[in-house]
């Protein structure tokens, strides 16, 4: 019999550059705060392990090529519009929506 490990640390893990300023937004509902400069790919791998599920397997996705080529990393704000997480810069306030982003 398999049993899966549920995983609730975040998939990134910040080594260096902490001093940077602290901008808040919102991850799925949830306050959240990511550092002046990181995309949203980096905040949101900060704090979950997964960027959004695959529409076609319904899997976990955590970017691909991190580049912008891939199409693996679209989020949608609270206000519907699409965001490519890897070359999208985070803003304060921003409301980003993981949870079924196709």
């Amino acid at each position: 019999m398999s049993t899966a490990t549920i995983h609730h640390a975040p998939q990134f893990v910040r080594l260096d550059e902490i001093e940077r300023a602290r901008i808040p937004f919102v991850l799925d509902g949830v306050p959240a705060e990511a550092l002046a400069g990181d995309t949203l790919l980096t905040a949101i791998l900060m704090h979950q392990r997964h960027v959004r599920h695959s529409e076609f397997s319904g899997k976990p996705r955590a970017g691909f090529c991190l580049i912008g080529a891939c199409q693996d990393c679209w989020v949608r704000g609270e206000d519907g519009k699409r965001m490519r997480a890897c070359s999208t810069r985070i803003e304060a306030g921003m409301r980003v929506v993981t949870e079924d982003a196709r």
